[in-house]
């Protein structure tokens, strides 16, 4: 399954079946300097997913053989993390939301500006670098008041239960934790957790925050851990604060 490549190249995966569009990725991924390879169905596409050797994806939901959303869920069942953008026609906040719920870091709706998905895949790599980076010097294990959290083991727990957490949801549950009283704004953590800021698409924060909140509090709708300091952002509790 897929891994870092031991090149300075980045190994990017598209599987999309609108040739146009999957050519278009194609040229402007080479452009960047990235090994591309194209798989125009799904069961081709989750072949190679288990068989190469990947850094990032880029996934259609809209697939022959298999659909873009099973890939993405049976992608987070594997042992290695590759990062995931789904690209698609569909774009109503009900697929956007099961596409982060299946494991997705990023949605984008089609039509789209290749230039911006360039740059959503350069983010997604930084991210990955950086959470080997965190992986190989074993940062610091976190806890606030009940919820705990291992960057190394990637394992976090509320109240003493593991927490099902998608891969950005460990992060910004993480970066929060570490920071208990700082309030930011969700372009604050566009750029801090995801690792870019694009004015217009804040609500992908809202709703991870929404989802953390479903998992780590006892009533999301009065929230106690995530709270909302508004007209400004998000701050995480301090210490003792959470009732």
């Amino acid at each position: 399954m897929a891994g870092k490549s031991v090149d300075t190249a980045k190994n990017i995966l598209i599987v999309e079946d609108d040739m146009p569009i999957a050519d278009l990725l194609r040229l402007h991924m080479k452009d960047e300097g990235y090994q591309v390879t194209h798989c125009a169905d799904g069961k081709q596409g989750l072949a190679q997913l288990r068989t190469g050797n990947w850094d990032a994806l880029i996934l259609d939901i809209m697939l022959p053989g298999v659909d873009g959303l099973e890939i993405c869920r049976q992608a987070r069942a594997m042992e290695n993390y590759v990062p995931i953008i789904i690209i698609s026609a569909r774009s109503s906040e009900v697929h956007r939301i099961l596409g982060l719920e299946l494991g997705a870091d990023d949605y984008l709706a089609k039509p789209f500006s290749v230039l911006e998905l360039v740059a959503r895949v350069k983010a997604m790599l930084r991210r990955a670098d950086a959470m080997d980076k965190s992986r190989r010097t074993e940062a610091g294990d976190v806890a606030v008041d009940g919820v705990a959290l291992s960057p190394v083991t990637r394992v976090a727990t509320a109240d003493g239960k593991v927490l099902d957490l998608t891969p950005r949801e460990f992060d910004l549950l993480y970066f929060f934790v570490r920071h208990p009283g700082q309030v930011y704004s969700r372009l604050d953590l566009l750029n801090k957790v995801w690792g870019y800021e694009h004015e217009g698409y804040e609500h992908t924060v809202n709703t991870h925050i929404n989802r953390l909140r479903a998992k780590i509090e006892s009533n999301p709708a009065e929230p106690q851990r995530i709270l909302t300091v508004w007209g400004k952002g998000y701050r995480y509790a301090l210490p003792g604060e959470a009732t």
